[in-house]
């Protein structure tokens, strides 16, 4: 039984197709820059061929195409016909409180998904793409969506209401919704595994940590708490996203002339180590190279992305009443040294310390960061939304492997 993994982006299509009877990765890869005058894909099997070159694509059905052409290919394909391929799953930004498990897509499902176009107006009309393409391309093969808000929906109202006139959430659902929820939903249930207990057993702080990064509280197995909010800015300072920020400095840039468009792009895209490192990257290894060079800014840069971290950990681990674990995840979380480092250091006054053999061997592979006698446990695991999503299907549908 073949599933295929679709995570369309504004510009991009991201594909996985895995074999769910051994949760095999057949192949996946990417078309890049779709809509642009230079599209290319980059197209991976499990055996390690590698594909890479320029394709005709002007749009997400174009792109969608593609990817098919080439998973049916005699020569590189890894599947027949597309028949063998029997649903398609969907990462979503935003389904807000009105989705808040994984479902099959109809009408109502994609009407939903556009009334949450301006709270993710890059992220939920290319989620929409994404899924229309499929069903131009494999006309009956089901469409399961998978939200990044749902995992998130166990908060209670006191962690996700804003202290605002109280008329903005009824009327227009402003909120803080949270997002990563797959990846923390994927880990929650992998640390659990690895400690030998049952999710609602597990209480764990997850750092997703990559060019967005975000925190969930998870007691007990469900969510109290994360650091994004009413969108993906809200919270950890990240590649190009600010992270919290007081409104009154937005509304001075306002002020002092920007429109609101270029505020948002600032904020998004061009703050966050990229804003402060000011070495023309937002990638945590260009800055962490940089910063050792000795580039103030850059140093500076990931003094603070350190700093939101620790804080953060020390609230949620207040909040919860202590945790079973702190947990490293996302790109920076689980290939990063120094910076696992310079938080474990931080974090000392909760009881845990860095085994520094283990800081060195744990990169991209699940496993005990801490010491032996550390009274919180620090763990790293690889995150895995794509098989998350791909398990959903599965479920959603109720499919037989």
């Amino acid at each position: 039984m073949k599933v295929l993994v679709i995570n369309a982006g504004s510009s991009s299509m991201k594909f996985t197709l895995f074999s769910m009877q051994n949760e095999e990765v057949l192949a996946k890869g990417v078309v890049e820059r779709v809509g642009s005058d230079k599209p290319n894909m980059v197209y991976k099997r499990a055996d390690g061929f590698v594909a890479e070159g320029g394709v005709p694509v002007k749009n997400h059905v174009d792109a969608l195409k593609e990817i098919v052409k080439k998973l049916v290919d005699p020569e590189v394909g890894v599947v027949k016909d597309l028949s063998e391929i029997v649903a398609c799953g969907h990462r979503v930004l935003m389904g807000g409180d009105k989705i808040t498990t994984p479902v099959q897509v109809t009408v109502e499902v994609k009407n939903v998904i556009r009334e949450y176009f301006p709270l993710g107006p890059l992220h939920n009309p290319a989620n929409l793409s994404g899924i229309e393409a499929c069903e131009a391309a494999m006309p009956g093969v089901p469409n399961v969506a998978v939200f990044d808000t749902q995992f998130h929906q166990t908060m209670p109202p006191e962690a996700y209401l804003y202290a605002i006139p109280y008329e903005y959430y009824e009327k227009y659902g402003i909120r803080k919704y949270g997002f990563h929820g797959t990846s923390h939903r994927f880990v929650t249930g992998a640390v659990a595994k690895f400690l030998n207990r049952r999710p609602d057993e597990t209480s764990i702080i997850t750092c997703h940590l990559g060019n967005g990064c975000s925190i969930a509280a998870i007691k007990n197995g469900k969510v109290i708490d994360t650091t994004m909010g009413l969108t993906p800015l809200e919270g950890l300072m990240m590649g190009t996203r600010s992270g919290d920020i007081d409104p009154a400095a937005v509304i001075r840039m306002i002020d002092l002339g920007k429109t609101t468009a270029e505020v948002d792009t600032m904020l998004n895209k061009k703050s966050g180590l990229y804003g402060v490192g000011g070495i023309g990257s937002g990638d945590m290894r260009d800055t962490l190279a940089a910063a050792d060079s000795g580039n103030a800014r850059a140093a500076l840069a990931i003094k603070m992305f350190v700093r939101r971290v620790i804080k953060y950990v020390g609230a949620y681990y207040v909040l919860m009443g202590g945790a079973d674990a702190v947990v490293f995840t996302g790109g920076v979380g689980e290939y990063s040294q120094p910076i696992r480092r310079m938080v474990m250091d931080g974090l000392a006054v909760l009881g845990t310390k860095i085994d520094e053999a283990k800081n060195k061997e744990l990169s991209g592979k699940p496993g005990v960061l801490s010491t032996a006698d550390s009274k919180l446990m620090a763990i790293v695991m690889p995150t895995n939304e794509e098989l998350m999503i791909a398990r959903d299907v599965v479920t959603t549908l109720q499919l037989k492997k």
